[in-house]
């Protein structure tokens, strides 16, 4: 019930005084497609077509949702390493109890258990890492890193002019394996690369491979 008032005292006040949303029906789908595409890199012409919206409509919408801290955009990361990197970017909901609302999800155990269980738990570390440097007062320079050919790191941080890589993976029990994107990275971008965590809901706090750690939720 909360989140349904939210939803609808939002949609009515806030997005209203921004942008010309003449149809509250299409702008909550909108809504409901970027919950159901949390994490995924994101074709707003794809999703337009989809609503019947034009493209420049389903980008201001979404700028409102990101200049009223409702969604968080992530971009992707751009070196120059030779490599090609994907150019669209991902967005995320700054709040995972709006993303499961929207998301038709009405109880822990099915967001927990279901198939938009990694995007959740994705979406809970890079909202904690943003609020850490609003909370301080600062800027939050958070990017993805995504090579044409599929390898991934699913948040990168910026701080002290080096790059930080984290990964957020929805196991208890951490692997080397988990940290195979973050090594690439490493590779990659060498010195401006600085170690790395891969961020799981579990208790254990152990090394996985030379400068990555794997560290538990509650650290953050």
């Amino acid at each position: 019930m909360w989140h349904a008032s939210y939803v609808q005292t939002y949609l009515e006040r806030d997005v209203r005084s921004l942008r010309q949303v003449g149809d509250l029906t299409l702008f909550q789908g909108l809504l409901k497609m970027l919950a159901a595409r949390s994490g995924q890199l994101l074709n707003l012409a794809d999703v337009g077509r989809d609503l019947g919206v034009a493209l420049n409509t389903a980008k201001a919408w979404l700028s409102a949702l990101e200049a009223t801290y409702q969604v968080i955009v992530l971009r992707p990361y751009q070196a120059n390493i030779g490599k090609r990197l994907v150019k669209r970017p991902k967005v995320y909901f700054t709040d995972v109890g709006t993303l499961c609302y929207l998301a038709g999800l009405r109880d822990p155990e099915h967001a927990a258990s279901g198939p938009m269980a990694g995007a959740i738990f994705e979406t809970a570390v890079l909202s904690e890492i943003v609020k850490t440097f609003l909370h301080r007062g600062k800027e939050p320079m958070v990017y993805f890193w995504r090579t044409s050919a599929g390898v991934e790191v699913d948040i990168l941080v910026e701080s002290r002019g080096r790059l930080v890589p984290v990964e957020a993976k929805l196991s208890a029990t951490p692997n080397a394996n988990m940290a195979k994107g973050i090594q690439a990275f490493r590779e990659d971008l060498g010195d401006q690369a600085a170690p790395g965590y891969v961020v799981h809901p579990g208790e254990i706090h152990l090394p996985l491979a030379p400068s990555i750690e794997a560290i538990p939720f509650a650290r953050l």
